[in-house]
């Protein structure tokens, strides 16, 4: 189960790395829909997962003010998951994050509820 969900993670970044920022755009919002109010975003440094998110409602695009082009950002609400448990622990807040077009990460539905 492990070695197939490691694998559809990993197709499913590649298929990312392959679309231009508009596809990318039309999946995310896909994706949200999929994911309703509970997705987790993992965010990774190399291989290595630095920081969870969980209770993501959705990623929404940067949008410039003064030209209203889409940014090379998503932002969103999350609880910062400081144990990776999938569950909000105490001690653990809702904030405010951002992701850059550079930063490797994943959005996926809470596979813990």
């Amino acid at each position: 189960m492990k070695k197939l969900l490691s694998l559809t993670l990993v197709a499913v970044s590649l298929l990312f790395l392959g679309c231009t920022q508009e596809q990318q755009n039309s999946m995310s919002r896909s994706l949200q829909n999929w994911t309703g109010t509970n997705g987790v975003m993992d965010i990774y440094a190399g291989e290595k997962l630095i920081m969870r998110f969980i209770k993501v409602d959705k990623m929404s695009t940067g949008i410039g003010r003064s030209d209203g082009q889409p940014r090379a950002y998503r932002y969103s609400y999350g609880f910062l998951d400081k144990n990776f448990n999938y569950k909000v622990d105490e001690g653990e807040k809702k904030l405010y994050f951002e992701v850059s077009n550079f930063t490797n990460y994943i959005f996926y539905e809470n596979p813990g509820q």
